[in-house]
């Protein structure tokens, strides 16, 4: 065995014992050669196996609830009011609405459906809406979890979510607190962080994100990993910049399929008992590579993302087939399976 096999076996090994990684190993996953990569693929998955139900897969689905005209100026997004971005915008929708796309969740499979908001806070009305829509979904009796995206949400508007029957609230950090001020300059990271601590501290799910390819370094990327795992986070998306045409980084570098596949191995090893999310970006950047992708990984964002269309569901359903990955779905999808 030599030096990077050793490396490699490890940081498993440290992972499957859940003992913290150190920065400088973390960083060492990320700067592996190439042809280490299958090998820190198959440890990862042994450690994803180790953690959570081996050789199965979780759908989740969004809805733009909200779109557009954000006070923010996050620098890789379309629905800032900064940029001109051809998406459409619109105020939040009602709560029937809200059902109707829980239920074209359902249709694609899904376990899970997020109401996305843009701006930088819901309103006290709007909080309302959500909390109507899910109550609707729940009496409907629809199988999925909701979860909501909304912005920086102080601890009476999450107790109101949570009490509506949201199980889950998403919050990303996006990227690491040094990068951070090179993306957004109308709200603060320690902001962020410190409402991802009020999601907690309410009894709600953490589900907290990041994006890669927007120029930051590989130290970025291990500092946001290891703060993810010093809060515990119970879900982490990951997703992978889609440059967008209007905004500041549409001409940022974005990464290679092997450089995605060390990421996702990296937050593996470092949050072994989170789930990790393929989501934005999957389709272009991780390319052949998907497959390995989803070994790592405990679900997949399908039916589009918020500006942008995502990649065909039927392919989705007949990759896990191929990888002979078990997909708990509803009957309605069960004819992606026979397609």
């Amino acid at each position: 065995m030599d030096r990077v096999e050793q490396f490699l076996f490890e940081i498993a090994e440290e992972a499957i014992a859940y003992k913290p990684i150190e920065k400088e190993k973390a960083l060492g996953i990320l700067q592996i050669p190439d042809e280490y990569v299958a090998l820190a693929v198959y440890l990862a998955q042994k450690v994803k196996n180790h953690f959570h139900p081996p050789d199965s897969i979780e759908f989740c689905s969004i809805i733009n609830a909200k779109s557009g005209a954000c006070s923010e100026d996050c620098g890789f997004c379309a629905q800032s009011k900064f940029y001109k971005t051809p998406i459409n915008v619109y105020n939040l929708v009602p709560k029937h609405e809200i059902l109707e796309g829980a239920y074209r969740g359902v249709e694609f499979g899904a376990d899970r459906y997020c109401v996305v908001l843009s701006g930088k806070s819901a309103t006290e009305r709007e909080v309302e809406v959500i909390c109507e829509g899910v109550e609707e979904i729940k009496r409907e009796g629809l199988p999925i979890k909701v979860c909501v995206s909304a912005g920086t949400l102080d601890e009476d508007a999450l107790r109101k979510l949570k009490e509506a029957g949201v199980k889950r609230v998403n919050h990303n950090l996006e990227s690491s607190e040094n990068f951070f001020p090179k993306i957004v300059s109308t709200h603060s990271w320690k902001e962020r962080y410190e409402t991802i601590k009020r999601i907690k501290s309410v009894g709600l799910s953490t589900c907290c994100g990041g994006i890669f390819g927007m120029g930051e370094s590989d130290e970025d990327r291990v500092d946001l990993a290891l703060t993810y795992r010093e809060l515990e986070i119970d879900s982490i998306p990951l997703n992978f910049l889609m440059p967008i045409e209007g905004t500041p980084m549409e001409k940022a570098p974005g990464v290679t399929p092997l450089e995605a596949i060390k990421i996702i191995a990296m937050f593996r090893f470092t949050n072994p008992k989170a789930e990790l999310r393929l989501c934005g970006g999957r389709e272009q950047n991780l390319r052949d590579f998907h497959g390995m992708a989803v070994l790592m990984t405990n679900a997949m964002m399908v039916g589009g993302y918020l500006t942008r269309a995502g990649r065909d569901v039927k392919k989705d359903y007949q990759l896990l087939k191929d990888l002979r990955i078990r997909k708990t779905a509803p009957v309605e999808t069960k004819q992606f399976f026979n397609s």
